[in-house]
């Protein structure tokens, strides 16, 4: 048997089965229990006329949603159980990723979970490949079924993409059709390959950036929020997430065109990959020579020039402008308390703005949303400024932008925290730091619903108060329990039984 085959064996074999496999049956029960709980399509043609058809709705569509929750239960209880060896040093990177396999797996085939997003996916790439501009027109100018899946939110609103994510979306739907459940799978193994290269580069940004490469790990590639929501949900943050690192490696590694090029991919599949790009330039320009201005300036010329390139390219294959730029300002926000504008916002209102005649809930989203912005605009200069000296300093400013974006933008939902993991897990993290994270991440899980609905909110549709509110109660609780779960210490392994001795054995024995 080939040498390499012999030490990934080897890796999985390491994998005590009560971690590896209550995640693998937790990655297949969310696939059965999506089939009728998570974000389905509206017509299934496999489901459709069978009796299967049962679990999309009443008694049968309750159990589904137990079981989907049942199976979300053994993937984090075996993430913690892995957890609990990373952070003690029982087990490294190469673990992690047979783990991360292993439970990815069972999802491939999976119904979109926790997110309607792929439908949007789709049906941006059917607007292009059928003469629209995708940059102009909505799902709203498409025959069913491709429209008919899309949230009604979004039916009118253009694609906020890049083009390499439009040209993905046109060549799935020129290869798929009108086959929406083919669509999702073909787009859900094109995001893997974004987790891919993220296991590639966490390792090599652990060597610069001075983390441990099976916590870094632990934190993103095998973290639920990056499984079930991010491959669950078909998620393009996956793949943008893993072109930005793969782009950081390769200019911490002194590949400056190269890792330009790559951050220019993965701009042109969300443009929040951008907020990393001047933070790169002051590492290139900290190991020129020559004044600092001349430094900057060669750095900044240089790597912007392979950006507008590479991106050009991008934009000309995919067949689009840069009507994107405009859709960003015009996006409608979503609104959850994930967003620290929207909290403020809300929960003033709620106390006090419903006791001031005049004052409205809209009035208070506007003014502290704009408020945000400002907010994160000084963020991001300040940090971008204070990175100069380059290096790993750069970077890990380039870290913190990348939160504040996910914490002071107008409209932020939970895979959005994939955006600072990507670069801050390959730094060094206490124990108990790394244990928060975890209890945090899965607490994000818990607050989107199997549907997509995001319930980190004052209220939630019509849902009774003394339902939302102990629901949310409880995630907290889990999250505690996590973290607390990943600082005790681990239980030593039972000691293997030693074998019975037979009869002749004893005989023998006490002839001798």
């Amino acid at each position: 048997m080939d040498p390499v085959v012999n030490v990934w064996l080897g890796l999985f074999r390491r994998i005590p089965r009560r971690i590896l496999w209550p995640g693998v049956i937790g990655a297949a029960m969310l696939t059965v229990g999506g089939l009728g709980a998570g974000a389905i399509v509206r017509r299934d043609p496999l489901l459709s006329g069978t009796v299967l058809n049962a679990i999309r709705y009443g008694h049968g569509h309750d159990l589904a949603f137990m079981v989907l929750f049942a199976g979300l239960g053994l993937m984090v209880l075996s993430w913690v159980r892995l957890g609990r060896m990373v952070i003690t040093g029982d087990a490294g990177g190469r673990v992690v990723a047979m783990a991360t396999a292993a439970w990815t797996t069972p999802l491939i085939i999976a119904p979109p979970l926790y997110s309607r997003d792929v439908y949007s996916y789709l049906a941006q790439g059917a607007v292009a490949l059928r003469g629209f501009d995708p940059y102009s027109k909505g799902a709203a100018v498409l025959d069913l079924p491709l429209r008919g899946n899309v949230a009604g939110l979004w039916q009118e609103t253009p694609s906020p993409y890049g083009p390499l994510f439009l040209l993905l979306g046109k060549v799935t739907v020129w290869l798929t059709g009108d086959n929406v459940i083919l669509g999702a799978i073909v787009m859900r193994i094109a995001v893997l390959g974004g987790l891919a290269m993220l296991i590639w580069a966490i390792p090599r940004l652990v060597k610069h950036l001075g983390g441990r490469a099976g916590v870094a790990m632990w934190l993103t590639a095998a973290n639920p929020v990056v499984l079930a929501l991010g491959i669950g949900g078909v998620h393009n943050d996956i793949l943008m997430v893993g072109l930005m690192a793969v782009g950081v490696v390769f200019v911490l590694e002194g590949m400056h065109l190269r890792g330009f090029a790559f951050i220019a991919l993965a701009v042109a599949v969300k443009a929040t990959a951008l907020l990393v790009a001047p933070f790169l330039v002051w590492v290139w320009a900290a190991r020129l020579t020559g004044s600092a201005r001349h430094r900057f300036l060669v750095a900044a010329g240089v790597g912007g020039a392979v950006f507008v390139i590479v991106f050009g390219a991008a934009s000309m294959v995919a067949g689009v402008g840069l009507g994107w730029i405009g859709v960003l300002k015009s996006q409608t926000p979503l609104l959850t308390w994930l967003s620290l504008p929207c909290a403020a916002a809300e929960i003033l209102f709620y106390s006090i703005g419903t006791h001031i005649p005049g004052w409205t809930r809209e009035g208070f989203l506007g003014v502290f949303r704009v408020l945000g912005m400002i907010a994160l605009a000084f963020v991001l200069v300040r940090q971008w400024w204070l990175a100069r000296e380059g290096g790993v300093d750069a970077i890990k400013r380039a870290t913190i932008a990348l939160l504040a974006a996910s914490l002071l933008a107008p409209s932020v939902l939970p895979w959005y925290l994939t955006w600072a993991l990507a670069l801050g897990a390959a730094f060094a993290w206490s124990n108990r730091g790394a244990a928060v994270l975890g209890g945090i991440s899965v607490w994000m899980v818990l607050i989107t619903l199997p549907d997509g609905t995001v319930v980190w909110r004052w209220t939630y549709d019509n849902m009774n108060p003394w339902v939302w509110w102990p629901y949310l109660a409880a995630t907290m609780a889990v999250g505690v329990w996590v973290a607390r779960t990943l600082q005790q210490p681990m239980p030593e392994p039972e000691p293997e039984p030693k074998p019975v001795a037979t009869t002749s054995e004893l005989v023998g024995g006490t002839g001798a």
